[in-house]
């Protein structure tokens, strides 16, 4: 997996590297088929602004979270990428039952 850190406007220090990694590392123990993470952080005047793109088999899941304060963006945006992929990975177990058209028959 690759993980790529961006900062817009911000320096990302290695304690806040550090924090988004540990994160993300709970969201991915879910799900492993994860290809490659790009998080940017971000901010806008008031706001800190933080981002991720999830590349996964066969589809991205993005999510952003903004807040006053960079870590609780950063945890909420971690929250909502969890949910994300929880729902991802539920519809890919649902797709995976055989179909009945596919079932023999019983005489």
């Amino acid at each position: 997996m690759n993980l790529n850190i961006t900062g817009r406007h911000v320096e990302v220090t290695p304690a806040i590297r550090e924090y988004v990694t540990s994160k993300l590392d709970r969201v991915i123990r879910h799900f492993d088929n994860v290809t490659s993470v790009t998080v940017i952080l971000s901010v806008e005047k008031l706001k800190q602004k933080a981002e991720v793109t999830l590349h996964v088999r066969g589809k991205d899941i993005f999510v952003e979270s903004d807040d006053a304060d960079l870590y609780a963006a950063i945890d909420s945006m971690t929250d909502k990428l969890d949910r994300q992929v929880q729902k991802y990975k539920q519809k890919q177990s649902e797709h995976n039952h055989e179909s009945l058209k596919h079932q023999v028959p019983e005489a």
